[in-house]
């Protein structure tokens, strides 16, 4: 194992001892080696089984068969989630084959960011995530239920599942995944039409039919943002069968791999012989093996805050510079788009999860003792790749390299040294960026800054000709107190275009980029936000800012006793708290912590 690697594991269990302890105790008084539905008033339980057949009735009454709970994150309206319709009759089918019971135990509400980017909705789709957390805990409360199988793809759709099912850490939990759609329009000519478009070289219609092509039937959008950073996660945090993230929807494997997951959470209850509460399958090392899988991808930045409060939510006390130091050391070994011109069907082909785990493992970068939801416990497991052969799933050997080293490369020779992301820091406070996108000569920028209180003005200014020069963006108050902290995407076309006619441009802000971002450097998620007095909230027009993506670097140029002198500035956006269902959000902008403990109303950390 990699000392450093180890260290960071180390301390992390040493500052989480007391927090992780607490949680591990209180999760155990709730383990029993019987139904947890044992002991219910006979009517509480008429209530729970109502509306079930007889014979799972009589099952359900019985102490001898589990029950588990489905939480699905469908709605036929987006393409990730789409796929879910039948999937829970599927598992209840298998399960009912295998001797158990399933039921539906809730829906849970699953936003896209794709349609909401620039729009109102944006500022709800952060706050979401803990909203999701919160269903997924009033579903499994009824305590009808042994396990938990949970059915989410997307931007906040998995953290919020996985916050929530924390809670119920006790029970066995399975994570499947829908899949990505089969490969369209590729990401490049997509993000040219998006250019051409800022550019007015093509119109809406165009437009729409570019994106149209990119994004053209049920299924994961195929880019590596966020919702591709999830698989990725629960895979390298061992709740995904091995292999089954970047299955396509509507296949039979697919399918299979559904049914496989019903068969297995039945194996982990504890009625009988392998118990793995998710408690536990989620420990320390865990935690440490999805950092390490975030930078070896070069994943959505969205899980430098995800992450936090994932395993806030586990009793572990994770923080940014953990993500930092592991960075150092954790090669880039992924190109997928933002990061390169591959999709996830390109990387999956290449060898996907099996080998770009068999090659961490073999060169001491992960963690192989975790427990995770394979048929034998331990990371190891994981180097395989499912297969149907004559219609019976089995579980074959990945290739010892990457079919394809253009996308998914060695240790030995990787796309760049250190990970994808790196802690920023200076007096105007600390973020994150998002390195592995962004080309070498743009790494470093010292410009001055053109200051915007809502991303509305900045797309103004460009259209009226006014950035034709070199300048930093600066984007205030778009942190969670503020507006929620929405994703500021739809700047990256027109910075982008900046960029290419050979401008010095770079963006910092203490909102949130998407997943997708990265061609432009950007500071984001800037520590203390500028709705609580932070630094970023003191730059005027015209200051020189200098940003160093090599060396973390993040300041304004100029006298310290004079900057820090400065009052910040209020706020002057207007209408971001009205509209849109935003007006019930109060109570989340009030309650939301830093961006640096997980951007949470869950946890009381700041």
């Amino acid at each position: 194992m990699n000392p450093i690697i180890q260290n960071v594991t180390n301390e992390i269990i040493e500052r989480s001892y007391v927090t992780r302890s607490a949680y591990l105790k209180h999760v155990d008084t709730y383990s029993k080696k019987k139904p947890q539905r044992v002991g219910m008033g006979c009517a509480n339980l008429a209530h729970g089984f109502a509306a079930c057949s007889d014979e799972e009735k009589a099952d359900l009454t019985a102490e001898s068969k589990a029950n588990i709970a489905i939480v699905t994150s469908y709605n036929d309206m987006l393409s990730a989630h789409q796929p879910y319709k039948d999937t829970p009759d599927l598992i209840k089918e298998t399960i009912r084959q295998e001797g158990g019971v399933a039921q539906v135990a809730c829906g849970v509400p699953a936003m896209c960011d794709g349609i909401t980017q620039g729009q109102a909705g944006m500022e709800l789709s952060l706050f979401s995530r803990d909203l999701i957390a919160m269903t997924t805990a009033i579903g499994m409360s009824h305590n009808m239920f042994d396990g938990g199988l949970y059915l989410g793809v997307c931007d906040k759709i998995v953290p919020g599942l996985l916050i929530g099912a924390l809670s119920f850490g006790h029970l066995p939990a399975i994570f499947v995944p829908a899949g990505p759609m089969p490969s369209g329009l590729s990401n490049k000519e997509k993000a040219q039409a998006r250019q051409k478009y800022a550019l007015g070289q093509i119109g809406r219609e165009e437009l729409l039919a570019a994106e149209s092509a990119a994004y053209h039937s049920a299924g994961t959008c195929t880019f590596y943002g966020t919702a591709n950073t999830n698989q990725m996660m629960m895979e390298m945090l061992g709740l995904h069968l091995p292999g089954s993230s970047f299955v396509n929807p509507y296949t039979p494997l697919r399918d299979e791999l559904t049914r496989e997951a019903a068969r297995q959470i039945l194996k982990f209850t504890d009625l009988g012989n392998d118990y793995r509460p998710l408690a536990y399958v989620i420990d320390e090392k865990a935690i440490v093996n999805a950092v390490i899988g975030l930078l070896a991808t070069g994943g959505s930045t969205n899980h430098t805050m995800h992450l936090v409060a994932i395993a806030r939510a586990s009793g572990i006390n994770l923080n940014w510079d953990d993500f930092d130091r592991l960075s150092k050391v954790i090669p880039l070994l992924a190109k997928v788009y933002p990061n390169g011109a591959a999709d996830v069907n390109h990387f999956h082909a290449a060898g996907g999860m099996g080998v770009l785990i068999n090659e961490l493992l073999n060169n001491g970068l992960m963690h192989e003792d975790t427990i995770a939801v394979a048929n034998k416990r331990g990371m190891s497991n994981y180097c395989q790749e499912p297969r149907l052969i004559d219609h019976k799933l089995v579980w074959e050997p990945v290739p010892a390299k990457s079919l394809d080293l253009t996308v998914l490369s060695t240790v030995e020779a990787p796309f760049a040294a250190s990970g994808g992301l790196h802690v920023m820091q200076g007096n105007l406070g600390r973020g994150v960026s998002k390195l592995s996108a962004v080309s070498a000569d743009h790494q470093i920028v010292e410009a001055p800054a053109v200051v915007f209180d809502d991303q509305e003005d900045f797309l103004a200014a460009f259209r009226r000709g006014e950035l034709e020069k070199d300048f930093v963006a600066v984007i205030r108050f778009q942190g969670p107190r503020a507006n929620g902290m929405p994703e500021l995407h739809k700047l990256t076309p027109p910075m982008g275009v900046l960029q290419d006619k050979g401008f010095k441009v770079a963006l910092i802000t203490d909102g949130r980029m998407s997943g997708a971002s990265g061609k432009v450097p950007s500071v984001i998620h800037l520590c203390p936000e500028c709705e609580m007095g932070g630094p970023l909230a003191k730059v005027h027009n015209g200051d020189i800012i200098s940003l160093n993506l090599q060396t973390g670097n993040i300041d304004v140029l100029m006298d310290t006793d004079e900057f820090n002198a400065r009052v910040p500035v209020p706020n002057s956006a207007r209408n971001h708290h009205m509209g849109m269902g935003r007006e019930m959000f109060g109570h989340f902008r009030l309650g939301a912590s830093s961006a640096e403990t997980g951007a949470s109303n869950l946890f009381i950390v700041d």
